[in-house]
């Protein structure tokens, strides 16, 4: 069984009640939250928060979606995800966990089903989403990361390097109970869109993002 969470912290300190601000004319929270409920391969959604306003627009979007009350220790701006998913798991039972951002708006239900296939047959124990970046990295004491500055390729002849986007985990529970991480054991990366790289975590992300889920037809 497959289950996806949506972890909704009532604060944010970059932008007030994220969450759940108008976003292309739904709560942010909605786009991630239908791609999930349209996942053939998903079978049941949930969604993690401590405020009473989220869980109260959440149950006001007619979506099959379960609502978990977290205790307000772990909403601060210290707890970690992994620390969500152990609450998590201590309330559903679930074969594989599927950790969903809803700061990422452009997933879709193709990019879930693809991903846990992906993850099923290939026998992985966790999976991550990226996007593949053609930019030559540097460390901070003026290293190369992904390139040989004295035969520089072409950017066509160039495969890049895969960035974590962050759209959503994949983590069987076992894994998670014996790494105390949503990545672990044999990972796997599904690749997306270049686009769904952008993350709505500052103000000047917001409209950048709508104009990329317009830009898909999605409005």
């Amino acid at each position: 069984m497959v289950t996806a969470i949506v972890p909704l912290r009532g604060g944010s300190k970059s932008i007030p009640h994220k969450n759940i601000k108008d976003f292309a004319g739904k709560p942010l929270c909605a786009w991630a939250l239908e791609a999930a409920c349209a996942a053939e391969k998903v079978d049941k959604v949930y969604v993690s928060t401590e405020s009473a306003l989220i869980k109260e627009v959440v149950e006001g979007l007619g979506l099959d979606v379960m609502v978990i009350d977290r205790p307000e220790q772990l909403a601060g701006d210290e707890t970690s995800t992994e620390e969500v998913l152990m609450h998590f798991i201590e309330n559903v039972t679930s074969d594989v966990i599927c950790t969903v951002q809803a700061t990422s708006p452009l997933v879709t239900a193709a990019d879930f089903d693809r991903a846990i296939e992906m993850f099923s047959q290939g026998g992985y124990d966790s999976l991550l989403t990226a996007v593949r970046q053609k930019r030559f990295f540097w460390t901070d004491d003026f290293r190369p990361i992904n390139y040989d500055p004295q035969a520089r390729p072409r950017r066509q002849d160039f495969n890049g390097t895969l960035m974590e986007n962050g759209a959503f985990y994949l983590t069987k529970r076992e894994t998670l109970l014996q790494t105390g991480s949503r990545l672990g054991g044999r990972i796997a990366v599904y690749e997306m869109p270049s686009e769904t790289a952008v993350e709505i975590d500052e103000p000047h992300d917001w409209l950048e993002a709508e104009a990329l889920l317009r830009g898909r037809g999605r409005t």
